[in-house]
């Protein structure tokens, strides 16, 4: 089966001009070349990996209030997480997984508290990796903490997903839990670390104060250590009580609003294989801010980009994310499209057959048409992807062949 564009973005190479792509039934990538005349509408690029979402919080869409910056955003999670029933949240989270999988999403490397999305993933051509996330401020908790997470993960590769624990962030968790966590993580060869995400997380723990200090200690909550530096570097120096510099494994530092060249530099120098997964929707749902893309660029660490949740996002669309990122920073197209499609998968260890088109892999086709991304058609204005019927044998607005 042949499809054509008016440029396919291998992300291998060059962009093709007028270009097609051969795939198997079976989706394999057979031959990729220059058409010849007339070509489809659009460009063809490969599958996305989604780099970071929370799917068992679908059932909170529409639920939040904007604005109220990550204080604001953990008193509606405490207050709104588990007010449904458990038939509510599974429907939820497999609509959102199906409307992922139809806007051509490949894979996921997705947060896990609980197990309730493991059946569904399990059962999902979408392939997704689970990162157990474990809370736990107390230090005298980190025991059974870890006993928890443990049980999580045997119940999540009894299912047969690939699934390890994960440690979530700085200011929820014990200093010997993060680092117990990031050194149960990395024998699995991944992490997964919500990094720097927001100026009241920065301000807590190099001062201990402001907004998330204040909100802890009024609810009786142990306050992390006041270090005097940023969250990052005191999570990398956990993570080294935990393995020795350079950090060996994939680990990915989720948001890193807050992120400095310093920053960048000190986790390319403690982690063997640094990753970054940007979700700028998220990002201004919350606290109205974007990661500094011009740091991140220029630290040389892969960026990866995810949609985050529906507790804090009106829509798990990676396209939104991509043009979000193009009309804030304007970025090419191909090195965008690189973040959303090859780095995730280099993340996740699945570049040998998703990330770019070439002959042997099944990486997925997504057709965006002019209009869904603005450089397609420079001056059109841009808007979301047009949903399409999974299909083998004919091809819509956006192409799955897995």
């Amino acid at each position: 089966m042949r499809f054509t564009a008016q440029t396919v973005f291998t992300l291998a190479g060059e962009p093709i001009e007028g270009g097609y792509v051969d795939v198997a039934p079976d989706g394999t990538v057979l031959e990729v070349g220059k058409a010849d005349p007339p070509v489809e509408e659009g460009i063809i690029c490969p599958g996305f990996v989604n780099a970071h979402c929370h799917v068992e919080l679908s059932y909170m869409k529409g639920l939040f209030r904007k604005g109220t910056g990550m204080a604001g955003f953990i008193d509606q999670i405490n207050e709104l997480r588990d007010t449904s029933s458990m038939e509510t949240k599974v429907a939820a989270l497999r609509e959102a997984m199906d409307s992922m999988w139809e806007s051509g999403v490949q894979a996921m490397a997705d947060i896990s508290n609980c197990a309730d999305s493991f059946e569904v993933k399990a059962s999902h051509p979408m392939y997704t990796r689970s990162f157990l996330e474990v809370f736990g401020a107390n230090p005298a908790e980190c025991d059974a903490v870890m006993a928890y997470v443990t049980e999580l993960q045997e119940k999540a590769v009894s299912y047969g997903l690939d699934a390890a624990p994960t440690p979530h962030s700085c200011y929820t968790m014990s200093p010997q839990l993060v680092t117990a966590s990031s050194a149960a993580g990395l024998r699995s060869g991944f992490l997964s670390f919500h990094s720097e995400e927001s100026d009241q997380e920065e301000e807590m723990m190099r001062y201990g104060r402001g907004p998330m200090w204040d909100n802890r200690v009024r609810n009786g909550i142990p306050t992390p250590p006041v270090t005097g530096t940023s969250s990052l570097e005191y999570f990398l120096q956990r993570v080294t009580e935990a393995v020795p510099a350079p950090v060996p494994g994939n680990v990915l530092l989720v948001h890193e609003c807050c992120l400095t060249p310093e920053g960048a530099a000190l986790a390319r120098k403690v982690l063997r294989h640094p990753y970054i997964a940007v979700c700028p929707l998220s990002n201004l749902f919350i606290h109205n801010t974007l990661p500094p893309i011009p740091v991140m660029r220029e630290s040389g660490i892969p960026i990866c980009v995810g949609t985050d949740s529906l507790s804090s996002n009106d829509q798990l669309s990676m396209i939104a994310e991509i043009e979000c990122l193009r009309k804030a920073f304007d970025l090419p197209l191909q090195e965008v499209l690189t973040w959303a499609c090859l780095n995730g998968a280099r993340f996740l260890g699945l570049e040998s057959r998703l990330g770019t088109i070439e002959p042997g892999k099944r990486p997925g086709l997504v057709r965006i048409l002019p209009g869904d991304v603005s450089s397609v058609n420079p001056g059109e204005a841009p808007s979301s992807v047009i949903p399409s019927e999974r299909s083998e044998s004919s091809v819509s607005h956006s192409i799955r062949l897995c």
